[in-house]
């Protein structure tokens, strides 16, 4: 398997198949609300990832990966060598590379959430267009700050809007998720959504998960969490449960609602705002002694194993 500190090179293999570099348009809207009536006023950006396409005579189904606040590591490139191995197509997105970021561990407003949606569905629409790919057979797993993203491109009122009603996902699988906005509506149509979680970690809300994983069914669609008993944070990974001591997180603060439009919903007064940033609230929590440095992360070979099976279970059941 290649070396994720390695994952920029020209050319980069998993499992015998050779990674093409796929570059394409995305956006850094402000806020929800520019990402979806407000396009024309959000710079562009070019972004990339690497798509690796096993030997087929007929279209193959495709997940693509999405990372968490350290970017691309040997774990999301670990499962996507599981996936690979099922004659599944991977797509590892790397949101941070083109915009100069090295991780958002320790600041989170280094560009907005509604950046990290809006790079999912332009990757959708993106690999949507290769022939090898079923575009009907497009699945997105985000981990951690990438759960969030894929959760809410899946939701209509944001997707519709950017890339229009024909592309959209067949499932999505939200590894421990930070659900700190939720359309207060999210209606996700035919895509099958999961996440899964660790029963002990540190960094998201395992109560905000549950709240929106029983929204989207109350809102009609099909949708199911998994709690793994006494996991940390990226019990994915393989390596022992460790401490980030630079990891700025405040999992207990209060839900921001997100209106039709994208605006944010104020959780004090009830009244909803065009102009409201993810900064706005993420201060709000930090003066209300929400916020707080350090937090946990790893987990163990059995953590690793409950994640791997749950993973394969999933994508090859909406396959």
């Amino acid at each position: 398997m290649g070396n994720s500190e390695n994952f920029h090179m020209e050319r980069f293999e998993l499992s015998g198949v050779v990674g093409e570099r796929i570059e394409f348009v995305s956006a850094n809207p402000q806020n929800y609300v520019q990402a979806i009536s407000k396009r024309s006023e959000c710079e562009e950006i070019l972004i990339d990832g690497k798509l690796f396409l096993p030997k087929s005579s007929q279209p193959l189904p495709v997940v693509i990966i999405v990372p968490g606040s350290l970017g691309v590591s040997d774990n999301h490139l670990a499962h996507a060598e599981s996936l690979l191995n099922e004659r599944i197509a991977v797509f590892v997105l790397d949101p941070f590379a083109n915009r100069g970021v090295d991780s958002t561990v320790a600041n989170q407003t280094q560009y907005s959430f509604a950046a990290s949606a809006f790079d999912v569905l332009a990757a959708l629409r993106t690999i949507s267009q290769f022939s090898k790919i079923d575009s009907n057979r497009i699945s997105a797993q985000g981990h951690s700050r990438g759960g969030s993203a894929v959760l809410t491109a899946a939701v209509r009122a944001f997707a519709e809007p950017i890339i229009g009603s024909e592309y959209v996902f067949k499932s999505v699988y939200a590894v421990y998720p930070w659900c700190g906005h939720q359309f207060v509506t999210p209606d996700v149509g035919e895509t099958t959504i999961r996440a899964i979680v660790g029963e002990l970690d540190e960094w998201v809300s395992v109560q905000q998960i549950q709240s929106q994983i029983q929204s989207i069914n109350l809102s009609g669609g099909d949708a199911s969490v998994r709690i793994v008993t006494s996991a940390a944070h990226s019990f994915d990974k393989e390596e022992e449960v460790h401490m980030i001591p630079e990891a700025s997180v405040s999992p207990n603060a209060p839900t921001i609602f997100l209106g039709p439009d994208g605006a944010m919903i104020d959780p004090y007064s009830g009244s909803s705002s065009a102009i409201t940033t993810d900064r706005t609230y993420f201060l709000k929590a930090v003066e209300a002694g929400h916020g707080r440095r350090g937090a946990s992360i790893g987990g163990t070979q059995e953590h690793q194993k409950i994640f791997r099976d749950d993973m394969l279970a999933f994508h090859k059941s909406n396959f």
